[in-house]
């Protein structure tokens, strides 16, 4: 493996054929989240955009813990904001404004960061994964656990609130209802139950953990035009919430016409010759509309 990045110091990066490997990398600490932390996985997930070698993200942790939530033993506010403000709903309209900077969650950063990433990323949850632990997790594509592993959306347990955006994610994943009693219960759930309410897609043996995250990310990624699996995971994740389906005809249109005249015209070709295909197009090249597109459907 090789590493990609350096300079962090709460996590870390390998590279193995086109799949990069992120560790939550504070074992002593269980993973616990920082600040730091939130800042180097934002990092990560805006530049594997314009990283054509990175075509899938793993995320995973170092030593028996997945990520055990906010590390709370540090001075002040221990989720770094800004006790001096008094924000307004009005003030998080421009959510890259500086004086907003020590307002916004942390936890909403990296997932929102996520959320926009161009490489489909899984989650390989190898131990206990417990408030943001959990919800970073709700931003991925799948969430793959070991069967030895917990999960707890537990913030009501300390009078806060799910963060991380969650509250849009969660029930996307679970459905309104099993999103409530999960976080009004806000239980410490073992894999099978985490598995039997979807808030993880599978379980498997904690020796087979990594084996099968890479299974499913080579998948998906392996022998396809980063081109087309840039736009189409984007289009799953925003067009479902668009108010007619019009609306997503107009975003298929478009990214079905430009892939058609550039990976697809070797995608066809390929299939004809009865070969495997040779895909050029890159993820840090997509078509004129995408940017426009993203910004605007704000989801």
């Amino acid at each position: 493996m090789n590493s990609i990045a350096t300079g962090y110091d709460t996590i870390s990066h390998d590279l193995d054929d086109g799949v990069l490997t992120v560790l939550l990398d504070r074992p002593e600490n269980l993973n616990a989240f920082t600040v730091a932390m939130a800042e180097e996985l934002e990092s990560t997930f805006r530049d594997v955009n314009t990283n054509d070698d990175v075509r899938a993200v793993i995320v995973t942790g170092a030593g028996r813990a997945f990520c055990a939530g906010m590390d709370l033993d540090v001075p002040g506010n221990v989720f770094g904001l800004d006790e001096d403000k008094n924000p307004t709903l009005a003030d998080m309209s421009d959510l890259d404004h500086p004086d907003i900077a020590r307002v916004r969650d942390t936890g909403g950063r990296v997932t929102l960061a996520i959320h926009d990433c161009r490489k489909p990323v899984l989650a390989a949850i190898n131990g206990p994964a417990v408030g943001i632990g959990a919800t970073m997790t709700l931003a991925m594509d799948r969430r793959i656990m070991s069967d030895t592993a917990r999960m707890g959306l537990v913030f009501g347990r300390i009078g806060i609130v799910p963060e991380a955006a969650s509250s849009w994610f969660l029930s996307r994943i679970v459905g309104p209802s099993a999103a409530l009693d999960l976080t009004y219960r806000a239980d410490i759930l073992d894999a099978s139950a985490a598995h039997a309410v979807g808030l993880v897609d599978e379980t498997t043996d904690a020796t087979a953990l990594l084996t099968r995250a890479r299974e499913v990310v080579d998948a998906w990624t392996k022998e396809r035009s980063q081109v087309a699996t840039a736009l189409l995971r984007q289009m799953v994740r925003r067009n479902a919430v668009l108010p007619h389906p019009a609306d997503a005809h107009r975003v298929d249109s478009l990214a079905m016409f430009f892939t058609s005249i550039g990976d697809g015209k070797e995608g066809v070709a390929a299939f004809l010759d009865k070969r495997a295909a040779a895909f050029a197009g890159r993820a840090s090249e997509l078509p004129a509309f995408y940017d426009e597109w993203i910004h605007e459907s704000g989801t």
